[in-house]
């Protein structure tokens, strides 16, 4: 499969060949959509805690005497019966949501959307990209001049640099980050996926040289 290369004026400066390897994936739905819902599983934090009536404060001694008051027997005042008593059922910060899914897994489903960008054309590829002073406005004249214009648009750089970085960070609907670091869900989120020759060969080196030296 061969795709146009733009500058970054916008104008189209020549084409490239996608390595099938990367690009050339028959998509799987159901193991995207695993991959996709354990890594947001995995992101996920918890912040709400409710104390159970082991945790919250007082309760030392039988509230009155068992018998002959004439009111319910009770044993303790943390009892989620009283106020200020333990929850019962509320949510906890304890629980594990996390799903541990396998390399292999999450690396071919990762492929299959690559893949599958190529095939909807939502994959713009750069000679190049550059920031002199790493200004929103410089970064912003560059997609402006792109087929993702406009769109939810994540790019992936060949490696970390800061310019890049801070130039694209407040323009909205625009997401950076380094091609090694890419996944399923950040691809799922973005309706265009931005790259470099340079970065599909840092994909290349990442996701399939590597695996080859691990397997």
């Amino acid at each position: 499969m061969k795709v146009d290369v733009y500058n970054q004026k916008g104008e189209v400066a020549g084409s490239l060949a996608l390595p099938k390897e990367i690009f050339g994936l028959e998509f799987n739905a159901d193991l995207v959509h695993q991959i996709a819902v354990s890594l947001s599983a995995n992101k996920r934090q918890i912040s709400a805690h409710a104390k159970i009536r082991s945790e919250v404060r007082g309760g030392g001694r039988k509230p009155w005497r068992q018998k002959g008051t004439g009111r319910a027997r009770h044993g303790s005042i943390r009892s989620p019966l009283w106020k200020g008593g333990g929850i019962t059922h509320g949510p906890r910060n304890d629980r594990i949501f996390g799903k541990d899914i396998p390399k292999k897994m999450r690396r071919k489903a990762l492929l299959m959307v690559l893949s599958q960008k190529a095939k909807d054309n939502q994959l713009v590829v750069l000679d190049k990209i550059e920031s002199e002073k790493g200004k929103t406005k410089e970064m912003a004249a560059v997609l402006f001049k792109l087929p993702c214009e406009k769109a939810t648009t994540l790019i992936a750089l060949p490696d970390y640099d800061k310019k890049l970085f801070m130039a694209a960070r407040n323009i909205n609907k625009i997401s950076i980050e380094d091609a090694r670091n890419l996944n399923v869900l950040d691809l799922l989120n973005h309706k265009y996926l931005l790259v470099t020759k340079d970065s599909i060969k840092t994909i290349e080196k990442t996701f399939i040289k590597n695996s080859e030296v691990g397997s």
